[in-house]
Protein backbone atom coordinates (compact mmCIF):
# COMPACT_ATOMS: atom_id res chain seq x y z
CA UNK A 1 0.00 0.00 0.00
CA UNK A 2 1.69 3.12 -0.69
CA UNK A 3 1.46 6.16 1.16
CA UNK A 4 -1.65 7.92 -0.23
CA UNK A 5 -3.78 4.99 0.48
CA UNK A 6 -2.79 4.73 3.71
CA UNK A 7 -3.40 7.98 4.88
CA UNK A 8 -7.05 7.55 2.64
CA UNK A 9 -7.07 4.50 4.70
CA UNK A 10 -6.95 6.29 7.93
CA UNK A 11 -10.00 8.20 7.28
CA UNK A 12 -12.54 6.13 8.94
CA UNK A 13 -14.94 8.83 10.63
CA UNK A 14 -17.50 9.21 8.52
CA UNK A 15 -17.88 4.94 8.27
CA UNK A 16 -17.74 4.99 12.09
CA UNK A 17 -20.82 7.32 11.97
CA UNK A 18 -22.76 5.22 9.35
CA UNK A 19 -22.28 2.11 12.03
CA UNK A 20 -23.95 4.09 14.68
CA UNK A 21 -26.91 5.22 12.08
CA UNK A 22 -26.97 9.13 12.49
CA UNK A 23 -24.67 9.43 9.36
CA UNK A 24 -26.42 13.16 8.30
CA UNK A 25 -24.71 14.08 4.79
CA UNK A 26 -25.20 13.43 1.08
CA UNK A 27 -29.37 12.68 2.10
CA UNK A 28 -31.03 12.41 -1.57
CA UNK A 29 -33.75 14.59 -2.22
CA UNK A 30 -36.44 13.61 -5.12
CA UNK A 31 -38.45 16.54 -5.25
CA UNK A 32 -38.32 20.03 -5.94
CA UNK A 33 -36.43 22.23 -3.04
CA UNK A 34 -39.09 23.59 -1.31
CA UNK A 35 -40.43 23.95 2.28
CA UNK A 36 -41.05 20.06 2.23
CA UNK A 37 -39.11 17.80 -0.17
CA UNK A 38 -39.11 14.23 -0.53
CA UNK A 39 -36.43 11.62 0.80
CA UNK A 40 -36.77 8.14 0.06
CA UNK A 41 -40.35 8.33 0.01
CA UNK A 42 -40.96 10.07 2.84
CA UNK A 43 -42.07 14.30 3.03
CA UNK A 44 -39.89 16.40 5.53
CA UNK A 45 -40.16 19.61 6.25
CA UNK A 46 -36.99 21.36 4.79
CA UNK A 47 -35.54 23.69 7.18
CA UNK A 48 -31.94 23.74 5.79
CA UNK A 49 -32.08 25.56 3.01
CA UNK A 50 -30.66 28.23 1.33
CA UNK A 51 -33.18 29.52 -1.36
CA UNK A 52 -34.17 31.95 1.42
CA UNK A 53 -36.98 33.88 -0.81
CA UNK A 54 -38.27 30.46 -1.85
CA UNK A 55 -37.47 31.16 -6.13
CA UNK A 56 -36.04 27.51 -7.08
CA UNK A 57 -39.77 26.58 -7.80
CA UNK A 58 -41.11 30.17 -9.15
CA UNK A 59 -42.53 29.48 -12.80
CA UNK A 60 -41.00 32.85 -13.89
CA UNK A 61 -37.52 31.69 -13.04
CA UNK A 62 -38.69 27.93 -14.58
CA UNK A 63 -40.06 29.39 -17.86
CA UNK A 64 -36.84 31.34 -18.17
CA UNK A 65 -34.18 28.73 -17.36
CA UNK A 66 -36.25 26.83 -20.67
CA UNK A 67 -36.28 29.40 -22.78
CA UNK A 68 -32.64 29.68 -22.49
CA UNK A 69 -31.81 25.79 -23.64
CA UNK A 70 -33.98 26.29 -26.65
CA UNK A 71 -31.89 29.79 -27.12
CA UNK A 72 -28.59 28.67 -26.35
CA UNK A 73 -28.28 24.64 -25.57
CA UNK A 74 -27.50 23.47 -22.07
CA UNK A 75 -23.74 24.67 -22.16
CA UNK A 76 -20.97 27.05 -23.35
CA UNK A 77 -18.10 25.03 -24.19
CA UNK A 78 -15.21 26.98 -23.04
CA UNK A 79 -14.21 29.03 -20.70
CA UNK A 80 -15.76 33.54 -20.54
CA UNK A 81 -12.18 34.27 -21.39
CA UNK A 82 -12.41 32.77 -24.84
CA UNK A 83 -15.48 30.84 -26.38
CA UNK A 84 -17.92 30.51 -23.82
CA UNK A 85 -19.10 34.31 -23.28
CA UNK A 86 -22.61 35.05 -24.23
CA UNK A 87 -24.56 37.68 -24.61
CA UNK A 88 -26.61 36.44 -21.83
CA UNK A 89 -23.81 36.77 -19.12
CA UNK A 90 -22.96 40.38 -20.64
CA UNK A 91 -26.61 41.12 -20.15
CA UNK A 92 -26.55 39.45 -16.83
CA UNK A 93 -23.54 41.29 -15.54
CA UNK A 94 -24.97 45.19 -16.55
CA UNK A 95 -27.99 43.83 -14.24
CA UNK A 96 -25.83 42.80 -11.57
CA UNK A 97 -23.34 46.13 -11.74
CA UNK A 98 -26.79 48.00 -11.68
CA UNK A 99 -28.41 45.90 -8.72
CA UNK A 100 -25.43 46.30 -6.42
CA UNK A 101 -24.83 50.45 -7.18
CA UNK A 102 -21.70 49.41 -8.40
CA UNK A 103 -19.77 50.23 -12.16
CA UNK A 104 -19.34 46.76 -13.15
CA UNK A 105 -19.86 43.05 -12.31
CA UNK A 106 -18.14 39.99 -13.49
CA UNK A 107 -19.93 36.56 -13.07
CA UNK A 108 -17.88 33.37 -12.43
CA UNK A 109 -19.15 29.72 -12.30
CA UNK A 110 -19.70 29.22 -8.72
CA UNK A 111 -19.49 31.43 -5.31
CA UNK A 112 -16.94 29.16 -4.71
CA UNK A 113 -14.80 30.17 -7.40
CA UNK A 114 -15.54 33.86 -7.65
CA UNK A 115 -13.72 34.28 -3.93
CA UNK A 116 -10.94 32.43 -5.04
CA UNK A 117 -10.01 34.05 -8.35
CA UNK A 118 -11.07 37.66 -7.01
CA UNK A 119 -9.00 37.48 -3.84
CA UNK A 120 -5.85 35.61 -5.61
CA UNK A 121 -5.53 37.70 -7.75
CA UNK A 122 -5.59 41.36 -6.28
CA UNK A 123 -2.72 40.43 -4.04
CA UNK A 124 0.43 39.03 -3.87
CA UNK A 125 3.23 38.30 -1.72
CA UNK A 126 3.80 41.39 0.06
CA UNK A 127 0.63 41.89 1.01
CA UNK A 128 -1.55 41.25 3.29
CA UNK A 129 -4.97 39.74 3.90
CA UNK A 130 -6.68 40.21 7.30
CA UNK A 131 -9.69 37.41 7.61
CA UNK A 132 -12.69 37.59 10.10
CA UNK A 133 -11.77 33.72 11.94
CA UNK A 134 -15.61 32.48 11.20
CA UNK A 135 -15.02 33.56 6.93
CA UNK A 136 -16.69 30.97 4.37
CA UNK A 137 -14.07 28.25 3.41
CA UNK A 138 -13.78 29.88 -0.13
CA UNK A 139 -11.94 33.05 1.48
CA UNK A 140 -9.73 31.34 3.36
CA UNK A 141 -8.65 28.98 0.35
CA UNK A 142 -7.86 32.34 -1.97
CA UNK A 143 -6.13 33.98 0.46
CA UNK A 144 -4.15 30.78 0.80
CA UNK A 145 -3.60 30.82 -3.53
CA UNK A 146 -2.92 34.48 -3.27
CA UNK A 147 0.59 34.01 -1.27
CA UNK A 148 -0.20 36.97 0.75
CA UNK A 149 0.09 37.35 4.77
CA UNK A 150 -2.76 35.84 6.05
CA UNK A 151 -4.56 37.51 9.15
CA UNK A 152 -7.30 36.59 11.12
CA UNK A 153 -9.22 38.66 13.91
CA UNK A 154 -11.64 37.53 16.15
CA UNK A 155 -15.49 36.78 14.95
CA UNK A 156 -16.56 40.43 14.22
CA UNK A 157 -14.58 41.86 16.78
CA UNK A 158 -12.91 45.68 15.97
CA UNK A 159 -10.76 45.80 18.50
CA UNK A 160 -9.14 42.79 17.49
CA UNK A 161 -9.23 43.93 13.35
CA UNK A 162 -7.67 47.29 14.85
CA UNK A 163 -4.56 45.19 16.63
CA UNK A 164 -4.04 43.02 13.78
CA UNK A 165 -4.30 46.67 11.23
CA UNK A 166 -1.89 48.97 13.40
CA UNK A 167 1.47 47.26 13.04
CA UNK A 168 1.26 46.84 9.43
CA UNK A 169 3.29 49.47 6.93
CA UNK A 170 1.41 52.12 6.08
CA UNK A 171 1.90 51.82 2.47
CA UNK A 172 1.45 47.88 1.86
CA UNK A 173 -1.69 46.53 0.11
CA UNK A 174 -4.07 45.57 2.88
CA UNK A 175 -7.64 43.50 2.12
CA UNK A 176 -10.32 42.79 5.02
CA UNK A 177 -12.19 40.29 3.44
CA UNK A 178 -15.41 39.10 5.59
CA UNK A 179 -18.70 37.75 5.26
CA UNK A 180 -21.80 40.12 5.11
CA UNK A 181 -24.03 37.63 6.53
CA UNK A 182 -22.22 34.25 8.65
CA UNK A 183 -23.17 31.32 7.12
CA UNK A 184 -22.54 29.23 9.74
CA UNK A 185 -23.93 31.73 12.82
CA UNK A 186 -26.17 33.57 11.05
CA UNK A 187 -25.10 37.72 12.49
CA UNK A 188 -24.41 40.48 10.35
CA UNK A 189 -20.61 42.05 10.03
CA UNK A 190 -20.03 45.31 11.80
CA UNK A 191 -19.15 46.84 8.23
CA UNK A 192 -19.50 50.73 10.07
CA UNK A 193 -17.00 50.15 12.20
CA UNK A 194 -14.98 48.29 10.02
CA UNK A 195 -15.36 50.85 7.01
CA UNK A 196 -14.18 53.12 9.37
CA UNK A 197 -10.49 51.24 9.85
CA UNK A 198 -10.16 50.58 6.33
CA UNK A 199 -10.42 54.57 5.66
CA UNK A 200 -8.03 55.23 9.10
CA UNK A 201 -5.27 52.34 7.88
CA UNK A 202 -5.43 52.38 4.38
CA UNK A 203 -7.52 49.25 3.61
CA UNK A 204 -9.40 47.74 0.77
CA UNK A 205 -12.41 46.11 1.75
CA UNK A 206 -14.04 42.84 0.01
CA UNK A 207 -17.68 41.85 1.27
CA UNK A 208 -18.82 38.54 0.59
CA UNK A 209 -22.81 38.99 0.37
CA UNK A 210 -23.44 35.36 -0.15
CA UNK A 211 -26.15 34.96 2.11
CA UNK A 212 -27.23 38.34 2.14
CA UNK A 213 -28.14 39.02 -1.28
CA UNK A 214 -32.17 38.72 -1.58
CA UNK A 215 -32.08 39.31 2.64
CA UNK A 216 -31.02 42.46 3.40
CA UNK A 217 -30.58 45.78 1.50
CA UNK A 218 -32.66 47.99 -0.84
CA UNK A 219 -34.84 45.48 -2.73
CA UNK A 220 -32.31 42.79 -1.20
CA UNK A 221 -29.33 43.86 -2.82
CA UNK A 222 -26.80 43.28 0.24
CA UNK A 223 -24.66 44.70 3.39
CA UNK A 224 -23.64 47.56 2.01
CA UNK A 225 -26.86 48.93 1.16
CA UNK A 226 -28.24 47.70 4.64
CA UNK A 227 -25.94 49.96 6.61
CA UNK A 228 -25.61 52.92 3.59
CA UNK A 229 -22.36 52.15 2.82
CA UNK A 230 -22.08 50.81 -0.69
CA UNK A 231 -19.07 53.45 -1.67
CA UNK A 232 -17.50 52.36 1.34
CA UNK A 233 -17.45 48.91 0.29
CA UNK A 234 -14.64 48.08 -2.65
CA UNK A 235 -15.77 45.76 -3.52
CA UNK A 236 -19.60 42.80 -3.28
CA UNK A 237 -19.09 39.08 -3.96
CA UNK A 238 -22.18 36.87 -4.37
CA UNK A 239 -23.35 33.57 -5.33
CA UNK A 240 -26.80 32.57 -7.63
CA UNK A 241 -27.01 29.42 -5.59
CA UNK A 242 -29.22 30.90 -2.00
CA UNK A 243 -32.05 34.23 -2.91
CA UNK A 244 -31.04 33.95 -6.49
CA UNK A 245 -32.34 30.28 -7.57
CA UNK A 246 -29.25 29.41 -9.43
CA UNK A 247 -25.78 28.59 -9.68
CA UNK A 248 -22.93 31.06 -10.39
CA UNK A 249 -20.94 33.50 -8.91
CA UNK A 250 -20.06 37.87 -9.31
CA UNK A 251 -17.98 40.41 -7.86
CA UNK A 252 -19.00 43.85 -8.34
CA UNK A 253 -17.12 47.15 -8.21
CA UNK A 254 -15.59 49.71 -9.99
CA UNK A 255 -14.71 49.29 -13.80
CA UNK A 256 -11.33 49.58 -13.82
CA UNK A 257 -10.52 46.36 -11.23
CA UNK A 258 -13.37 44.80 -12.79
CA UNK A 259 -11.05 44.77 -16.01
CA UNK A 260 -7.91 43.97 -13.82
CA UNK A 261 -10.09 41.04 -13.02
CA UNK A 262 -11.18 39.40 -16.41
CA UNK A 263 -7.91 39.35 -17.64
CA UNK A 264 -5.83 37.79 -14.31
CA UNK A 265 -8.57 35.82 -12.10
CA UNK A 266 -7.58 31.90 -13.06
CA UNK A 267 -10.61 30.93 -11.81
CA UNK A 268 -12.33 32.65 -14.57
CA UNK A 269 -9.83 31.97 -17.34
CA UNK A 270 -9.70 28.60 -16.62
CA UNK A 271 -12.74 27.72 -15.95
CA UNK A 272 -16.10 27.01 -18.38
CA UNK A 273 -18.86 29.46 -17.69
CA UNK A 274 -21.99 29.35 -16.59
CA UNK A 275 -24.53 27.52 -18.81
CA UNK A 276 -27.06 29.61 -20.00
CA UNK A 277 -30.05 27.99 -18.40
CA UNK A 278 -28.30 29.21 -14.83
CA UNK A 279 -27.83 33.07 -16.28
CA UNK A 280 -31.47 33.53 -17.51
CA UNK A 281 -32.68 32.23 -13.84
CA UNK A 282 -30.82 34.38 -12.33
CA UNK A 283 -31.77 37.10 -14.28
CA UNK A 284 -35.72 36.34 -13.74
CA UNK A 285 -34.73 35.58 -10.14
CA UNK A 286 -33.55 39.10 -10.01
CA UNK A 287 -36.45 40.55 -11.79
CA UNK A 288 -39.22 38.72 -9.28
CA UNK A 289 -37.63 40.30 -6.18
CA UNK A 290 -37.03 43.95 -7.02
CA UNK A 291 -40.47 43.47 -8.21
CA UNK A 292 -41.99 41.70 -5.20
CA UNK A 293 -40.60 43.47 -2.11
CA UNK A 294 -42.98 41.57 -0.45
CA UNK A 295 -40.92 38.52 -0.57
CA UNK A 296 -38.21 39.82 1.44
CA UNK A 297 -40.80 41.26 4.11
CA UNK A 298 -42.56 37.72 4.89
CA UNK A 299 -38.70 36.52 5.11
CA UNK A 300 -37.86 38.61 7.78
CA UNK A 301 -41.55 37.97 9.45
CA UNK A 302 -40.76 34.39 9.59
CA UNK A 303 -37.22 34.97 10.87
CA UNK A 304 -38.38 37.65 13.47
CA UNK A 305 -41.15 35.16 14.92
CA UNK A 306 -38.98 32.04 14.68
CA UNK A 307 -36.13 33.82 16.93
CA UNK A 308 -38.78 35.22 19.42
CA UNK A 309 -40.46 31.85 19.46
CA UNK A 310 -36.45 29.77 20.03
CA UNK A 311 -35.50 32.47 22.22
CA UNK A 312 -38.69 32.15 25.19
CA UNK A 313 -38.21 28.38 24.94
CA UNK A 314 -34.46 29.30 26.33
CA UNK A 315 -32.76 27.83 22.92
CA UNK A 316 -29.17 28.88 22.73
CA UNK A 317 -29.59 31.08 19.31
CA UNK A 318 -26.49 33.01 19.87
CA UNK A 319 -26.40 36.56 17.65
CA UNK A 320 -28.49 35.06 15.55
CA UNK A 321 -29.88 38.02 13.22
CA UNK A 322 -30.74 36.82 9.56
CA UNK A 323 -32.90 33.93 8.64
CA UNK A 324 -30.18 31.64 9.43
CA UNK A 325 -30.72 30.35 12.76
CA UNK A 326 -28.38 28.78 14.65
CA UNK A 327 -28.91 26.36 17.54
CA UNK A 328 -26.12 25.68 19.19
CA UNK A 329 -25.86 22.34 21.05
CA UNK A 330 -22.16 22.78 21.35
CA UNK A 331 -21.23 19.09 21.54
CA UNK A 332 -20.60 17.10 18.18
CA UNK A 333 -22.28 13.20 18.73
CA UNK A 334 -25.13 14.76 20.09
CA UNK A 335 -25.71 17.36 17.08
CA UNK A 336 -25.50 14.33 14.87
CA UNK A 337 -28.05 12.73 17.14
CA UNK A 338 -30.34 15.74 16.99
CA UNK A 339 -30.43 15.50 13.01
CA UNK A 340 -30.97 12.51 12.89
CA UNK A 341 -34.27 12.20 15.69
CA UNK A 342 -35.57 15.35 14.20
CA UNK A 343 -35.33 13.89 10.56
CA UNK A 344 -37.11 10.81 11.80
CA UNK A 345 -39.59 13.29 13.26
CA UNK A 346 -40.27 15.02 9.69
CA UNK A 347 -37.83 18.29 10.18
CA UNK A 348 -34.76 18.73 8.05
CA UNK A 349 -31.98 20.28 9.14
CA UNK A 350 -28.19 20.85 8.86
CA UNK A 351 -25.60 19.70 11.29
CA UNK A 352 -22.52 21.73 11.73
CA UNK A 353 -19.52 20.45 13.57
CA UNK A 354 -15.72 21.06 14.01
CA UNK A 355 -14.08 21.86 11.96
CA UNK A 356 -16.46 24.18 10.26
CA UNK A 357 -17.12 25.56 13.22
CA UNK A 358 -15.04 25.24 16.69
CA UNK A 359 -15.21 22.63 18.51
CA UNK A 360 -16.95 23.67 21.68
CA UNK A 361 -19.72 25.11 18.93
CA UNK A 362 -21.43 22.54 17.59
CA UNK A 363 -24.88 23.88 16.36
CA UNK A 364 -28.13 23.19 14.13
CA UNK A 365 -28.63 25.44 11.19
CA UNK A 366 -31.73 25.90 10.82
CA UNK A 367 -32.69 28.47 8.23
CA UNK A 368 -35.54 30.02 7.15
CA UNK A 369 -37.36 30.53 3.55
CA UNK A 370 -40.26 33.15 3.14
CA UNK A 371 -42.36 30.41 1.39
CA UNK A 372 -42.25 28.81 5.14
CA UNK A 373 -46.03 28.56 6.64
CA UNK A 374 -46.19 29.54 10.72
CA UNK A 375 -47.92 26.21 10.79
CA UNK A 376 -44.73 24.38 9.52
CA UNK A 377 -42.46 26.84 11.87
CA UNK A 378 -44.66 25.58 14.70
CA UNK A 379 -44.13 22.11 13.58
CA UNK A 380 -40.59 22.11 13.36
CA UNK A 381 -40.04 24.13 16.68
CA UNK A 382 -42.30 21.43 18.95
CA UNK A 383 -40.07 19.04 17.25
CA UNK A 384 -36.85 20.62 18.48
CA UNK A 385 -38.69 20.75 22.01
CA UNK A 386 -38.83 17.61 21.88
CA UNK A 387 -35.53 16.44 20.59
CA UNK A 388 -33.65 18.57 23.65
CA UNK A 389 -35.80 16.35 26.09
CA UNK A 390 -34.75 13.29 24.34
CA UNK A 391 -31.19 14.15 23.31
CA UNK A 392 -30.04 16.55 26.08
CA UNK A 393 -28.77 19.31 24.38
CA UNK A 394 -28.16 22.76 26.95
CA UNK A 395 -30.72 25.53 27.59
CA UNK A 396 -29.30 29.03 27.31
CA UNK A 397 -29.85 29.93 31.07
CA UNK A 398 -27.54 26.88 31.65
CA UNK A 399 -24.92 27.98 29.59
CA UNK A 400 -25.13 31.31 30.42
CA UNK A 401 -24.82 30.26 34.46
CA UNK A 402 -21.58 27.92 32.97
CA UNK A 403 -20.13 30.78 31.80
CA UNK A 404 -20.17 33.41 34.32
CA UNK A 405 -19.21 29.81 36.66
CA UNK A 406 -16.08 29.27 34.68
CA UNK A 407 -15.43 33.46 34.53
CA UNK A 408 -16.02 33.81 38.21
CA UNK A 409 -13.70 30.78 38.67
CA UNK A 410 -10.66 31.67 36.66
CA UNK A 411 -10.14 35.42 38.05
Amino acid sequence: MNSLKKRIAKFTGAEEVKQLGIYPYFRPISSNQDTSVIIKGNKVLMFGSNSYLGLTNHPKVKEAAKKAIDAYGTGCAGSRFLNGTLDLHIQLEERLADYMKKEAALVFSTGFQTNLGVISCLSGRNDYILLDELDHASIIDGARLSFSKVIKFRHNDMESLERQLKPLETDSIKMIVVDGIFSMEGDIVNLPELVELAEKYGATIIVDDAHAVGVIGETGSGTASHFGLIDKVDFIVGTFSKSLASLGGFVAGDRDAIEYMKHHARTLIFSASIPPASAASTLAAIDIIVSEPERIDKLWENTNYTMDQLRSLDFDIGDAASPIIPIYIRDDAKTFQATKFLFDEGVFVNPVISPAVKSDSSLLRFSLMATHTRSQIDVAIEKLVKARENIGFPYLSETLAERETSLVSNK
